[in-house]
């Protein structure tokens, strides 16, 4: 009999207190520093809806200061509901504008998702097998990084997992019998799992469209793992789960598309059929999951596949599945966006877990003492401690504070005067802390993927003498990106220097010396 490692009950649920204690405080260790220490122009996105949607309700804000953040707020894209943003815009009324809001908010909802991690990888290993699920996902260095950001993601992860677990113990109750037979509590179980998932599955592809590869994968793995699909298709709780889980969703999308039409432009260039011809999108994809799990994590949750049984193993291949048809028909922004393979890490976690349980039920053999027991604890909290400090060090390496005092400045010499400029996150620093709002030019990134798209570049002295035409000033704070743009740097060279200080140079477009 395989006695477990964390044999008792008290030291199941400590160890499970510890890492989720843990996983919180290292995602709220350097709390108010800036939102730019991941994919920041997608946070600043956010930042600025929140504003946007926090001075709406302030009757006493300056009226330039009001109507801007407003504007802001009004003419950035509408991806996915703005439900994230509401919370934050909804706490800054008691907070004040704080960006550490929605990093909370994030935290929080990531160590959530954890509890039911733990939940479902305990029904399918062991309670071993499952602490070992949670530290993966918890303490994974992308993870950490990744779930403090302000971005509907973490959110969605959450709701992903509790569909999962939802829809996994729904599975578990035994289908009723064809004469209506069957214990009733079995039936209660039943209905009550199915809507739960429904629920869940539906809010998490609301939150975020692209989480329906995560439920109808997990949906699929649930329903079919010891069932045939006629034999699931006989399962009232079925179509259930399956309406509620499109109803939110496609509600928001006929919304969005025929109705308000602020839709329309967002489903175009997820797919690029010349990509799959193309070495740098397996490459880009490989990268992206070196840097989200780590090439060894990603061996072992392969080979953990191979521990498991044949019920449980159909259910995770399912989920690597959701994964895989994914980044097929996201096949650009999964080979370029890394936060797109941020549903990967609760699948290597979960993959992870009977390997792990195998290994525990080995060092348990060998730590039959106490005290060779308390050794093998000490040696895992050790390396648990080793690997936040290494996290804690690499957040508290940068600092990116002093930029706030930079965009003000910056602001303050542009003045009222027309500015277009290559900046990092096509202007939304200088917009949020600035309260400047720019033209945008194109980065390097832009022009690769617009070839692919369409096929042709604009002509780069058309593109300028549009510009130039029309502005007064340009701005360079991005200097890694204009030395990739040489036409650009070259152009500008021809202008004089309006204004320079550190971290940035304005060109005066508009200056008569120019050539």
């Amino acid at each position: 009999m395989k006695v477990p490692f964390f044999s008792s009950r008290f030291s199941q649920i400590a160890a499970l207190v510890l890492l989720l204690g843990l996983g919180l405080a290292i995602r709220l260790y350097d709390l108010t520093d800036l939102p730019l220490d991941f994919h920041p122009t997608r946070q600043l996105l956010s930042a600025l809806k929140a504003r946007g949607m926090y001075y709406q309700t302030l009757t006493d804000a300056p009226a330039d200061q009001r109507d801007f953040a407003i504007q802001q707020w009004k003419i950035r894209a509408a991806i996915e509901p703005e439900i994230v943003e509401r919370m934050a815009a909804f706490t800054y009324q008691f907070t004040g504008e704080q960006l550490w809001v929605a990093r909370v908010y994030s935290s929080v909802f990531w160590v959530i998702g954890a509890v039911f991690l733990f939940l479902l990888a305990r029904q399918l290993t062991s309670a071993d097998g499952a602490l070992v699920t949670t530290a993966f996902y918890l303490f994974a260095p992308y993870a950490v990084s990744a779930s403090r950001s302000f971005q509907p993601d973490p959110l969605m992860v959450m709701l992903i997992i509790i569909f999962w677990w939802a829809v996994y113990e729904w599975s578990l109750t035994p289908a009723p019998l064809p004469q209506g037979e069957g214990c009733p509590k079995d039936g209660v179980r039943a209905w009550t799992f199915a809507i739960l998932a429904g629920l869940f599955g539906g809010f998490a592809i609301y939150v975020k469209f692209v989480a329906a590869f995560f439920i109808i994968g997990g949906g699929l793995g649930a329903a079919l793992r010891r069932d045939s699909v006629l034999e699931t298709l006989r399962r009232p709780q079925v179509y259930v789960m399956t309406v509620l889980g499109i109803l939110p969703g496609a509600a928001y999308v006929i919304y969005g598309v025929w109705v308000a039409g602020y839709l329309g432009q967002q489903f175009g260039g997820r797919f690029i059929p010349a990509l799959f011809l193309s070495p740098s999108y397996y490459l880009g994809w490989l990268g992206m999951l070196n840097t989200v799990v780590g090439s060894m994590a990603l061996m072992l949750g392969l080979l953990g596949l191979f521990f498991w049984d044949d019920e449980k193993r159909r259910f995770a291949l399912a989920l690597w599945a959701g994964y895989a048809f994914f980044g097929i028909y996201f096949n650009y922004h999964i080979s370029s966006h890394d936060y797109y393979s941020l549903p990967l890490i609760p699948i290597v976690a979960l993959s992870l877990a009977p390997l792990a349980d195998w290994f525990f039920a080995q060092l348990s053999k060998l730590t039959a003492t106490r005290v060779t027991r308390l050794v093998a604890f000490g040696i895992l909290l050790f390396g648990l401690s080793a690997s936040l400090w290494n996290t804690r060090a690499e957040m508290k390496r940068v600092d990116y504070r002093p930029e706030t005092k930079m965009w003000a400045e910056i602001s303050e010499k542009l003045g009222d005067k027309n500015t277009a400029g290559l900046t990092q996150d096509y202007g939304s620093r200088l917009a949020y802390w600035g309260w400047k709002s720019i033209t945008s030019w194109q980065t390097y990134g832009d022009l690769i993927y617009h070839d692919d798209l369409r096929g042709a570049q604009n002509d780069f002295e058309q593109q300028f003498d549009s510009i130039a035409a029309k502005k007064e000033l340009f701005l360079i704070t991005d200097f890694n990106e204009l030395n990739r743009q040489p036409s650009l740097k070259e152009k500008l060279s021809e202008y004089p220097i309006f204004a320079e200080g550190d971290g940035y140079i304005i060109y005066d477009l508009a200056s008569t010396d120019s050539h």
